[in-house]
C-alpha cells in the first residue's frame, strides 16, 4: 500500500502532539492557582471515579518486580486520551464511542503453525497463566507517553501452551472487525481489520504481556477490552487492542501502519530517540499530566532487558 494520509483527516489528527492537553492543564492550573485551590484538584471530570468504579474489580493478581516506580498517569487521562481508530481519529473519540463494543462473550481464534489451534474464550486462553500487575511506560509515536498499571499475563506462557511449530518465527494479532460496533471502521481510514505482528522471540520476551485490566479493574472498552497486547519497549501502535485472532507464521507478516506508511511506521517500531519520524523528532516526549518534555529513552527505558534481541541489526533500517 502506498504512503498516504487517511481521507478526510487533517494533519493535526494523524500527527497529534498532545500540546492541547498540556495547554489545557496549564490554563486550568493557572486559574486554580489564582483562586488558591490547586491542591487536591482532580485531574479530570467528576465522572472519572464513577467510570472506574463501574468496571469489575480484578482479584488474585500479584505485583510484578518488572514494574517501574515512576508516578502513574491518572485513570482519567489514561482512559480518555487514546488512539483507537476503530472508534474515531480524535483522542477523545474512543471514550465517547466505545460503549457500543460488546466484550462478552469474546473468543480468540488461534491458527497457523502451532499444535493446538482453535477458538478460545479469554478465560481459557489465559488459564493457568500468572496474572500480574505490571506498571509499564507506554510511549506513542506522536510524542506523548503514559505510565499505566496493567493487569495481564506473560504472553510467553500462553504461547508455550499453544505449542508453535519449530519453524514458526512470527506471531500475528488481529483486532475485531465489526463496523456496527466500531463506527470508525465505516470509513476507509486504514485497511481493516487492524493487524500487528511480533517476531517470536519478541513475543516470548518476559516483558510482553496480554492485558485484561488496568488500575485494578477490567479494561475499559476504549483501552482495548477485553484483551490486548502490551509491548512496553515499542511505540504504542504495536500494542494492539481488542484481539480476536492470534496466528503463528513462518514469514514476517504485513502490519497495518507499516503497510499504510512504511517510511513512517516500521515493523519493529522500537522506541528510538535517534531515529526520527519523517515529520517530527522522537528525541523528546511529553508525559501526559506534565507540561515540560523529557528526553526519550532508548527502548522506552527497557534497553537493558531487550537490546540484545536486536544485536547486529541496524535500527535505522529495521526501525
Amino acid at each position: 500500500m502506498s504512503s498516504r494520509r487517511p481521507p478526510g483527516i487533517c494533519a493535526s489528527e494523524i500527527t497529534p502532539e498532545s500540546v492541547w492537553v498540556a495547554r489545557r492543564r496549564f490554563t486550568r492550573d493557572g486559574i486554580l492557582a489564582g483562586l488558591g485551590i490547586l491542591a487536591g484538584v482532580s485531574a479530570g471530570p467528576a465522572t472519572a471515579a464513577a467510570d472506574q468504579a463501574a468496571l469489575p474489580t480484578i482479584t488474585n493478581f500479584t505485583p510484578s518486580d518488572r514494574s517501574t516506580d515512576e508516578p502513574q498517569t491518572s485513570f482519567d487521562d489514561a482512559s480518555t486520551y487514546n488512539n483507537f481508530y476503530e472508534f474515531g481519529t480524535g483522542k477523545a473519540d474512543p471514550a465517547a464511542h466505545a460503549g457500543t463494543l460488546v466484550t462478552q462473550p469474546w473468543t480468540v481464534a488461534v491458527s497457523g503453525a502451532c499444535a493446538v489451534p482453535g477458538s478460545y474464550a479469554v478465560d481459557d486462553l489465559i488459564r493457568d497463566s500468572q496474572l500480574e500487575e505490571r506498571i509499564y511506560r507506554l510511549r506513542c509515536v506522536e510524542g506523548w507517553s503514559m505510565v499505566i498499571p496493567w493487569l495481564g499475563v506473560p504472553l510467553s506462557q500462553v504461547i508455550a501452551r499453544l505449542r508453535p511449530h519449530a519453524d514458526a518465527a512470527f506471531v500475528i494479532f488481529r483486532t475485531l472487525h465489526d463496523p456496527e460496533q466500531m463506527p470508525g471502521q465505516r470509513r476507509p481510514i486504514l485497511e481493516w481489520p487492524y493487524q500487528e505482528g511480533l517476531r517470536l522471540d519478541e513475543a516470548m520476551h518476559p516483558l510482553t504481556i496480554l492485558a485484561i485490566g488496568m488500575y485494578g479493574r477490567t479494561l475499559p472498552n476504549q483501552n482495548g477490552a477485553p484483551i490486548r497486547l502490551v509491548v512496553p519497549w515499542k511505540y504504542g501502535f504495536k500494542s494492539i487492542k481488542s484481539v480476536v485472532a492470534i496466528e503463528f507464521t513462518t514469514t514476517r507478516p504485513r502490519t497495518t501502519w507499516n503497510d499504510f506508511a512504511p517510511d513512517e511506521y516500521g515493523f519493529y517500531a522500537n522506541v528510538n530517540p535517534a531515529h526520527d519520524h519523517p515529520r517530527w523528532s522522537q528525541a523528546r516526549e511529553r508525559r501526559i499530566g506534565e507540561f515540560f518534555r523529557r528526553p526519550t529513552l532508548p527502548f522506552n527505558g527497557y534497553a537493558e532487558e531487550v537490546a540484545g534481541l536486536y544485536a547486529g541489526q541496524d535500527l535505522h533500517v529495521d526501525y
